[in-house]
């Protein structure tokens, strides 16, 4: 493969997670081993959007410090979006666009650090690359708490979610003891198709505080079940803990609740409003005092629990994009394979961007106990390595310090 002289432009994409940057973090030391190659590292500000709008952010004006600071700061230091591109076959004029651009800059390398629907973007960038003949590398780099993509065993950012609600699922529950006769809470957790998030909080119920029935979307959603369930836990306990997913639905496949009828850029409805909903059936019907919790966007930006398995391997797939892609790969996602669960070992593969676009991995049933409101040992096995050890913030003050790219995102602004 000949050696392919340029820049390489890295983006952010999608809802955020607590070690997204430890990715970005990856690609841009893995680049600058190799300025032979690469000339410059350009950052899309707020993902194709600063693509298409000629908006980078350019390594060479950070400092180490900061560079060093995003293994440690949670959201999208550079900024992400939600942005669907047409095919090119029907509108091409982002494509012209990108095009220009690439050229006007020598791009040969393009890394996007997404999920399902970044993945349908670097899928359709490739495809028209290839169309014009222009070459350049494109890389997809795994992100989401969702552990929805497929062909890779878990994905960077869940291992830190999943830790953060395990820790605040236990200090809930043990905050429920304090009264003899308690309340009914209900949790509501992200996870729109795929219940690996809520899920999770099994591990806190594992260590003596955590939720009695967990109910994901892999299950239809039945209220009458659910309101069996939780009485018989109430009658026996005085107090019920139960941890939901937000997209939860019924036999036809229709959520439970949703707060607005608003979809994004990718046609996904803005969930939320289960536990609401829940907790008012609870006190309505039941008779039983009944609060409801969303843990909403700490589950994602919660920098202060990161897992360092997550964020060691968060920065292994930013490094091993680089890699991949100076040895001549394009059209592909790094995947993780689990070589082995204890010892815990895995290693690095790809897999095409057309194979991983738009789909979605769910829980396997057997990971699912047969009353479908609770998880079996093989999900608590499964997840416990993921969650391992802590990547202890830094502090200033006793406050954490964050990353302050120059022109990124949180950047200080010029008086």
């Amino acid at each position: 493969m000949k050696k392919l002289k340029g820049n390489l432009v890295y983006g952010q994409s999608g809802g955020p997670t607590s070690v997204i940057n430890a990715s970005a973090y990856g690609v841009i030391m893995k680049s600058l081993e190799h300025q032979d190659t690469i000339d410059e590292v350009l950052m899309m500000k707020h993902g194709i959007q600063g693509a298409l709008n000629e908006d980078f952010i350019f390594i060479k004006d950070q400092t180490e410090e900061d560079i060093d600071l995003l293994k440690h700061s949670p959201g999208s230091a550079f900024g992400s979006v939600r942005y669907k591109m047409d095919d090119y076959k029907e509108d091409d004029t982002d494509y012209v666009r990108l095009l220009f651009i690439f050229q006007k800059y020598n791009i040969r390398y393009f890394l996007y650090n997404g999920g399902n629907d970044s993945m349908d973007t670097c899928d359709r960038i490739s495809e028209y690359m290839k169309h014009v003949g222009y070459e350049v590398r494109i890389i997809g780099v795994p992100k989401t708490i969702d552990n929805d993509l497929p062909y890779t065993d878990h994905t960077p950012g869940y291992g830190s979610a999943a830790k953060f609600i395990i820790n605040t699922v236990m200090e809930v529950s043990y905050d429920m003891l304090a009264y003899p006769k308690g309340k009914v809470t209900i949790i509501e957790i992200m996870g729109r198709h795929a219940g690996w998030l809520t899920a999770a909080s099994a591990v806190a119920t594992k260590n003596g505080f955590g939720p009695d029935l967990i109910y994901l979307p892999e299950v239809p959603f039945s209220i009458e079940k659910f309101k069996k369930d939780v009485q018989r836990i109430y009658d026996k306990k005085q107090q019920c803990l139960v941890a939901v997913s937000e997209g939860l639905s019924n036999e036809e496949g229709i959520f439970l609740s949703s707060s607005s009828a608003l979809k994004d850029a990718f046609g996904h409805f803005q969930l939320g409003g289960v536990s609401s909903k829940l907790a008012q059936i609870v006190n309505n019907e039941m008779r039983i005092s009944s609060r409801n919790i969303e843990l909403g966007t700490t589950q994602r930006s919660a920098a202060h629990l990161q897992s360092l398995t997550d964020v060691n391997e968060a920065i292994s797939v930013g490094r091993r994009a680089v890699e991949l892609a100076l040895q001549g790969e394009s059209g592909i996602m790094i995947t993780i394979e689990r070589v082995s669960t204890s010892p815990y070992k895995t290693t690095y593969g790809k897999q095409p961007l057309n194979m991983i676009a738009n789909k979605e991995k769910t829980m396997a049933k057997t990971m699912i106990n047969s009353q479908g409101n609770f998880v079996t040992e093989e999900f608590i096995e499964y997840i416990m390595p993921l969650i391992q050890g802590e990547n202890t913030p830094k502090y200033y003050d006793g406050v954490q310090h964050f990353s302050r790219m120059k022109n990124g995102i949180g950047s200080k602004k010029k008086k």
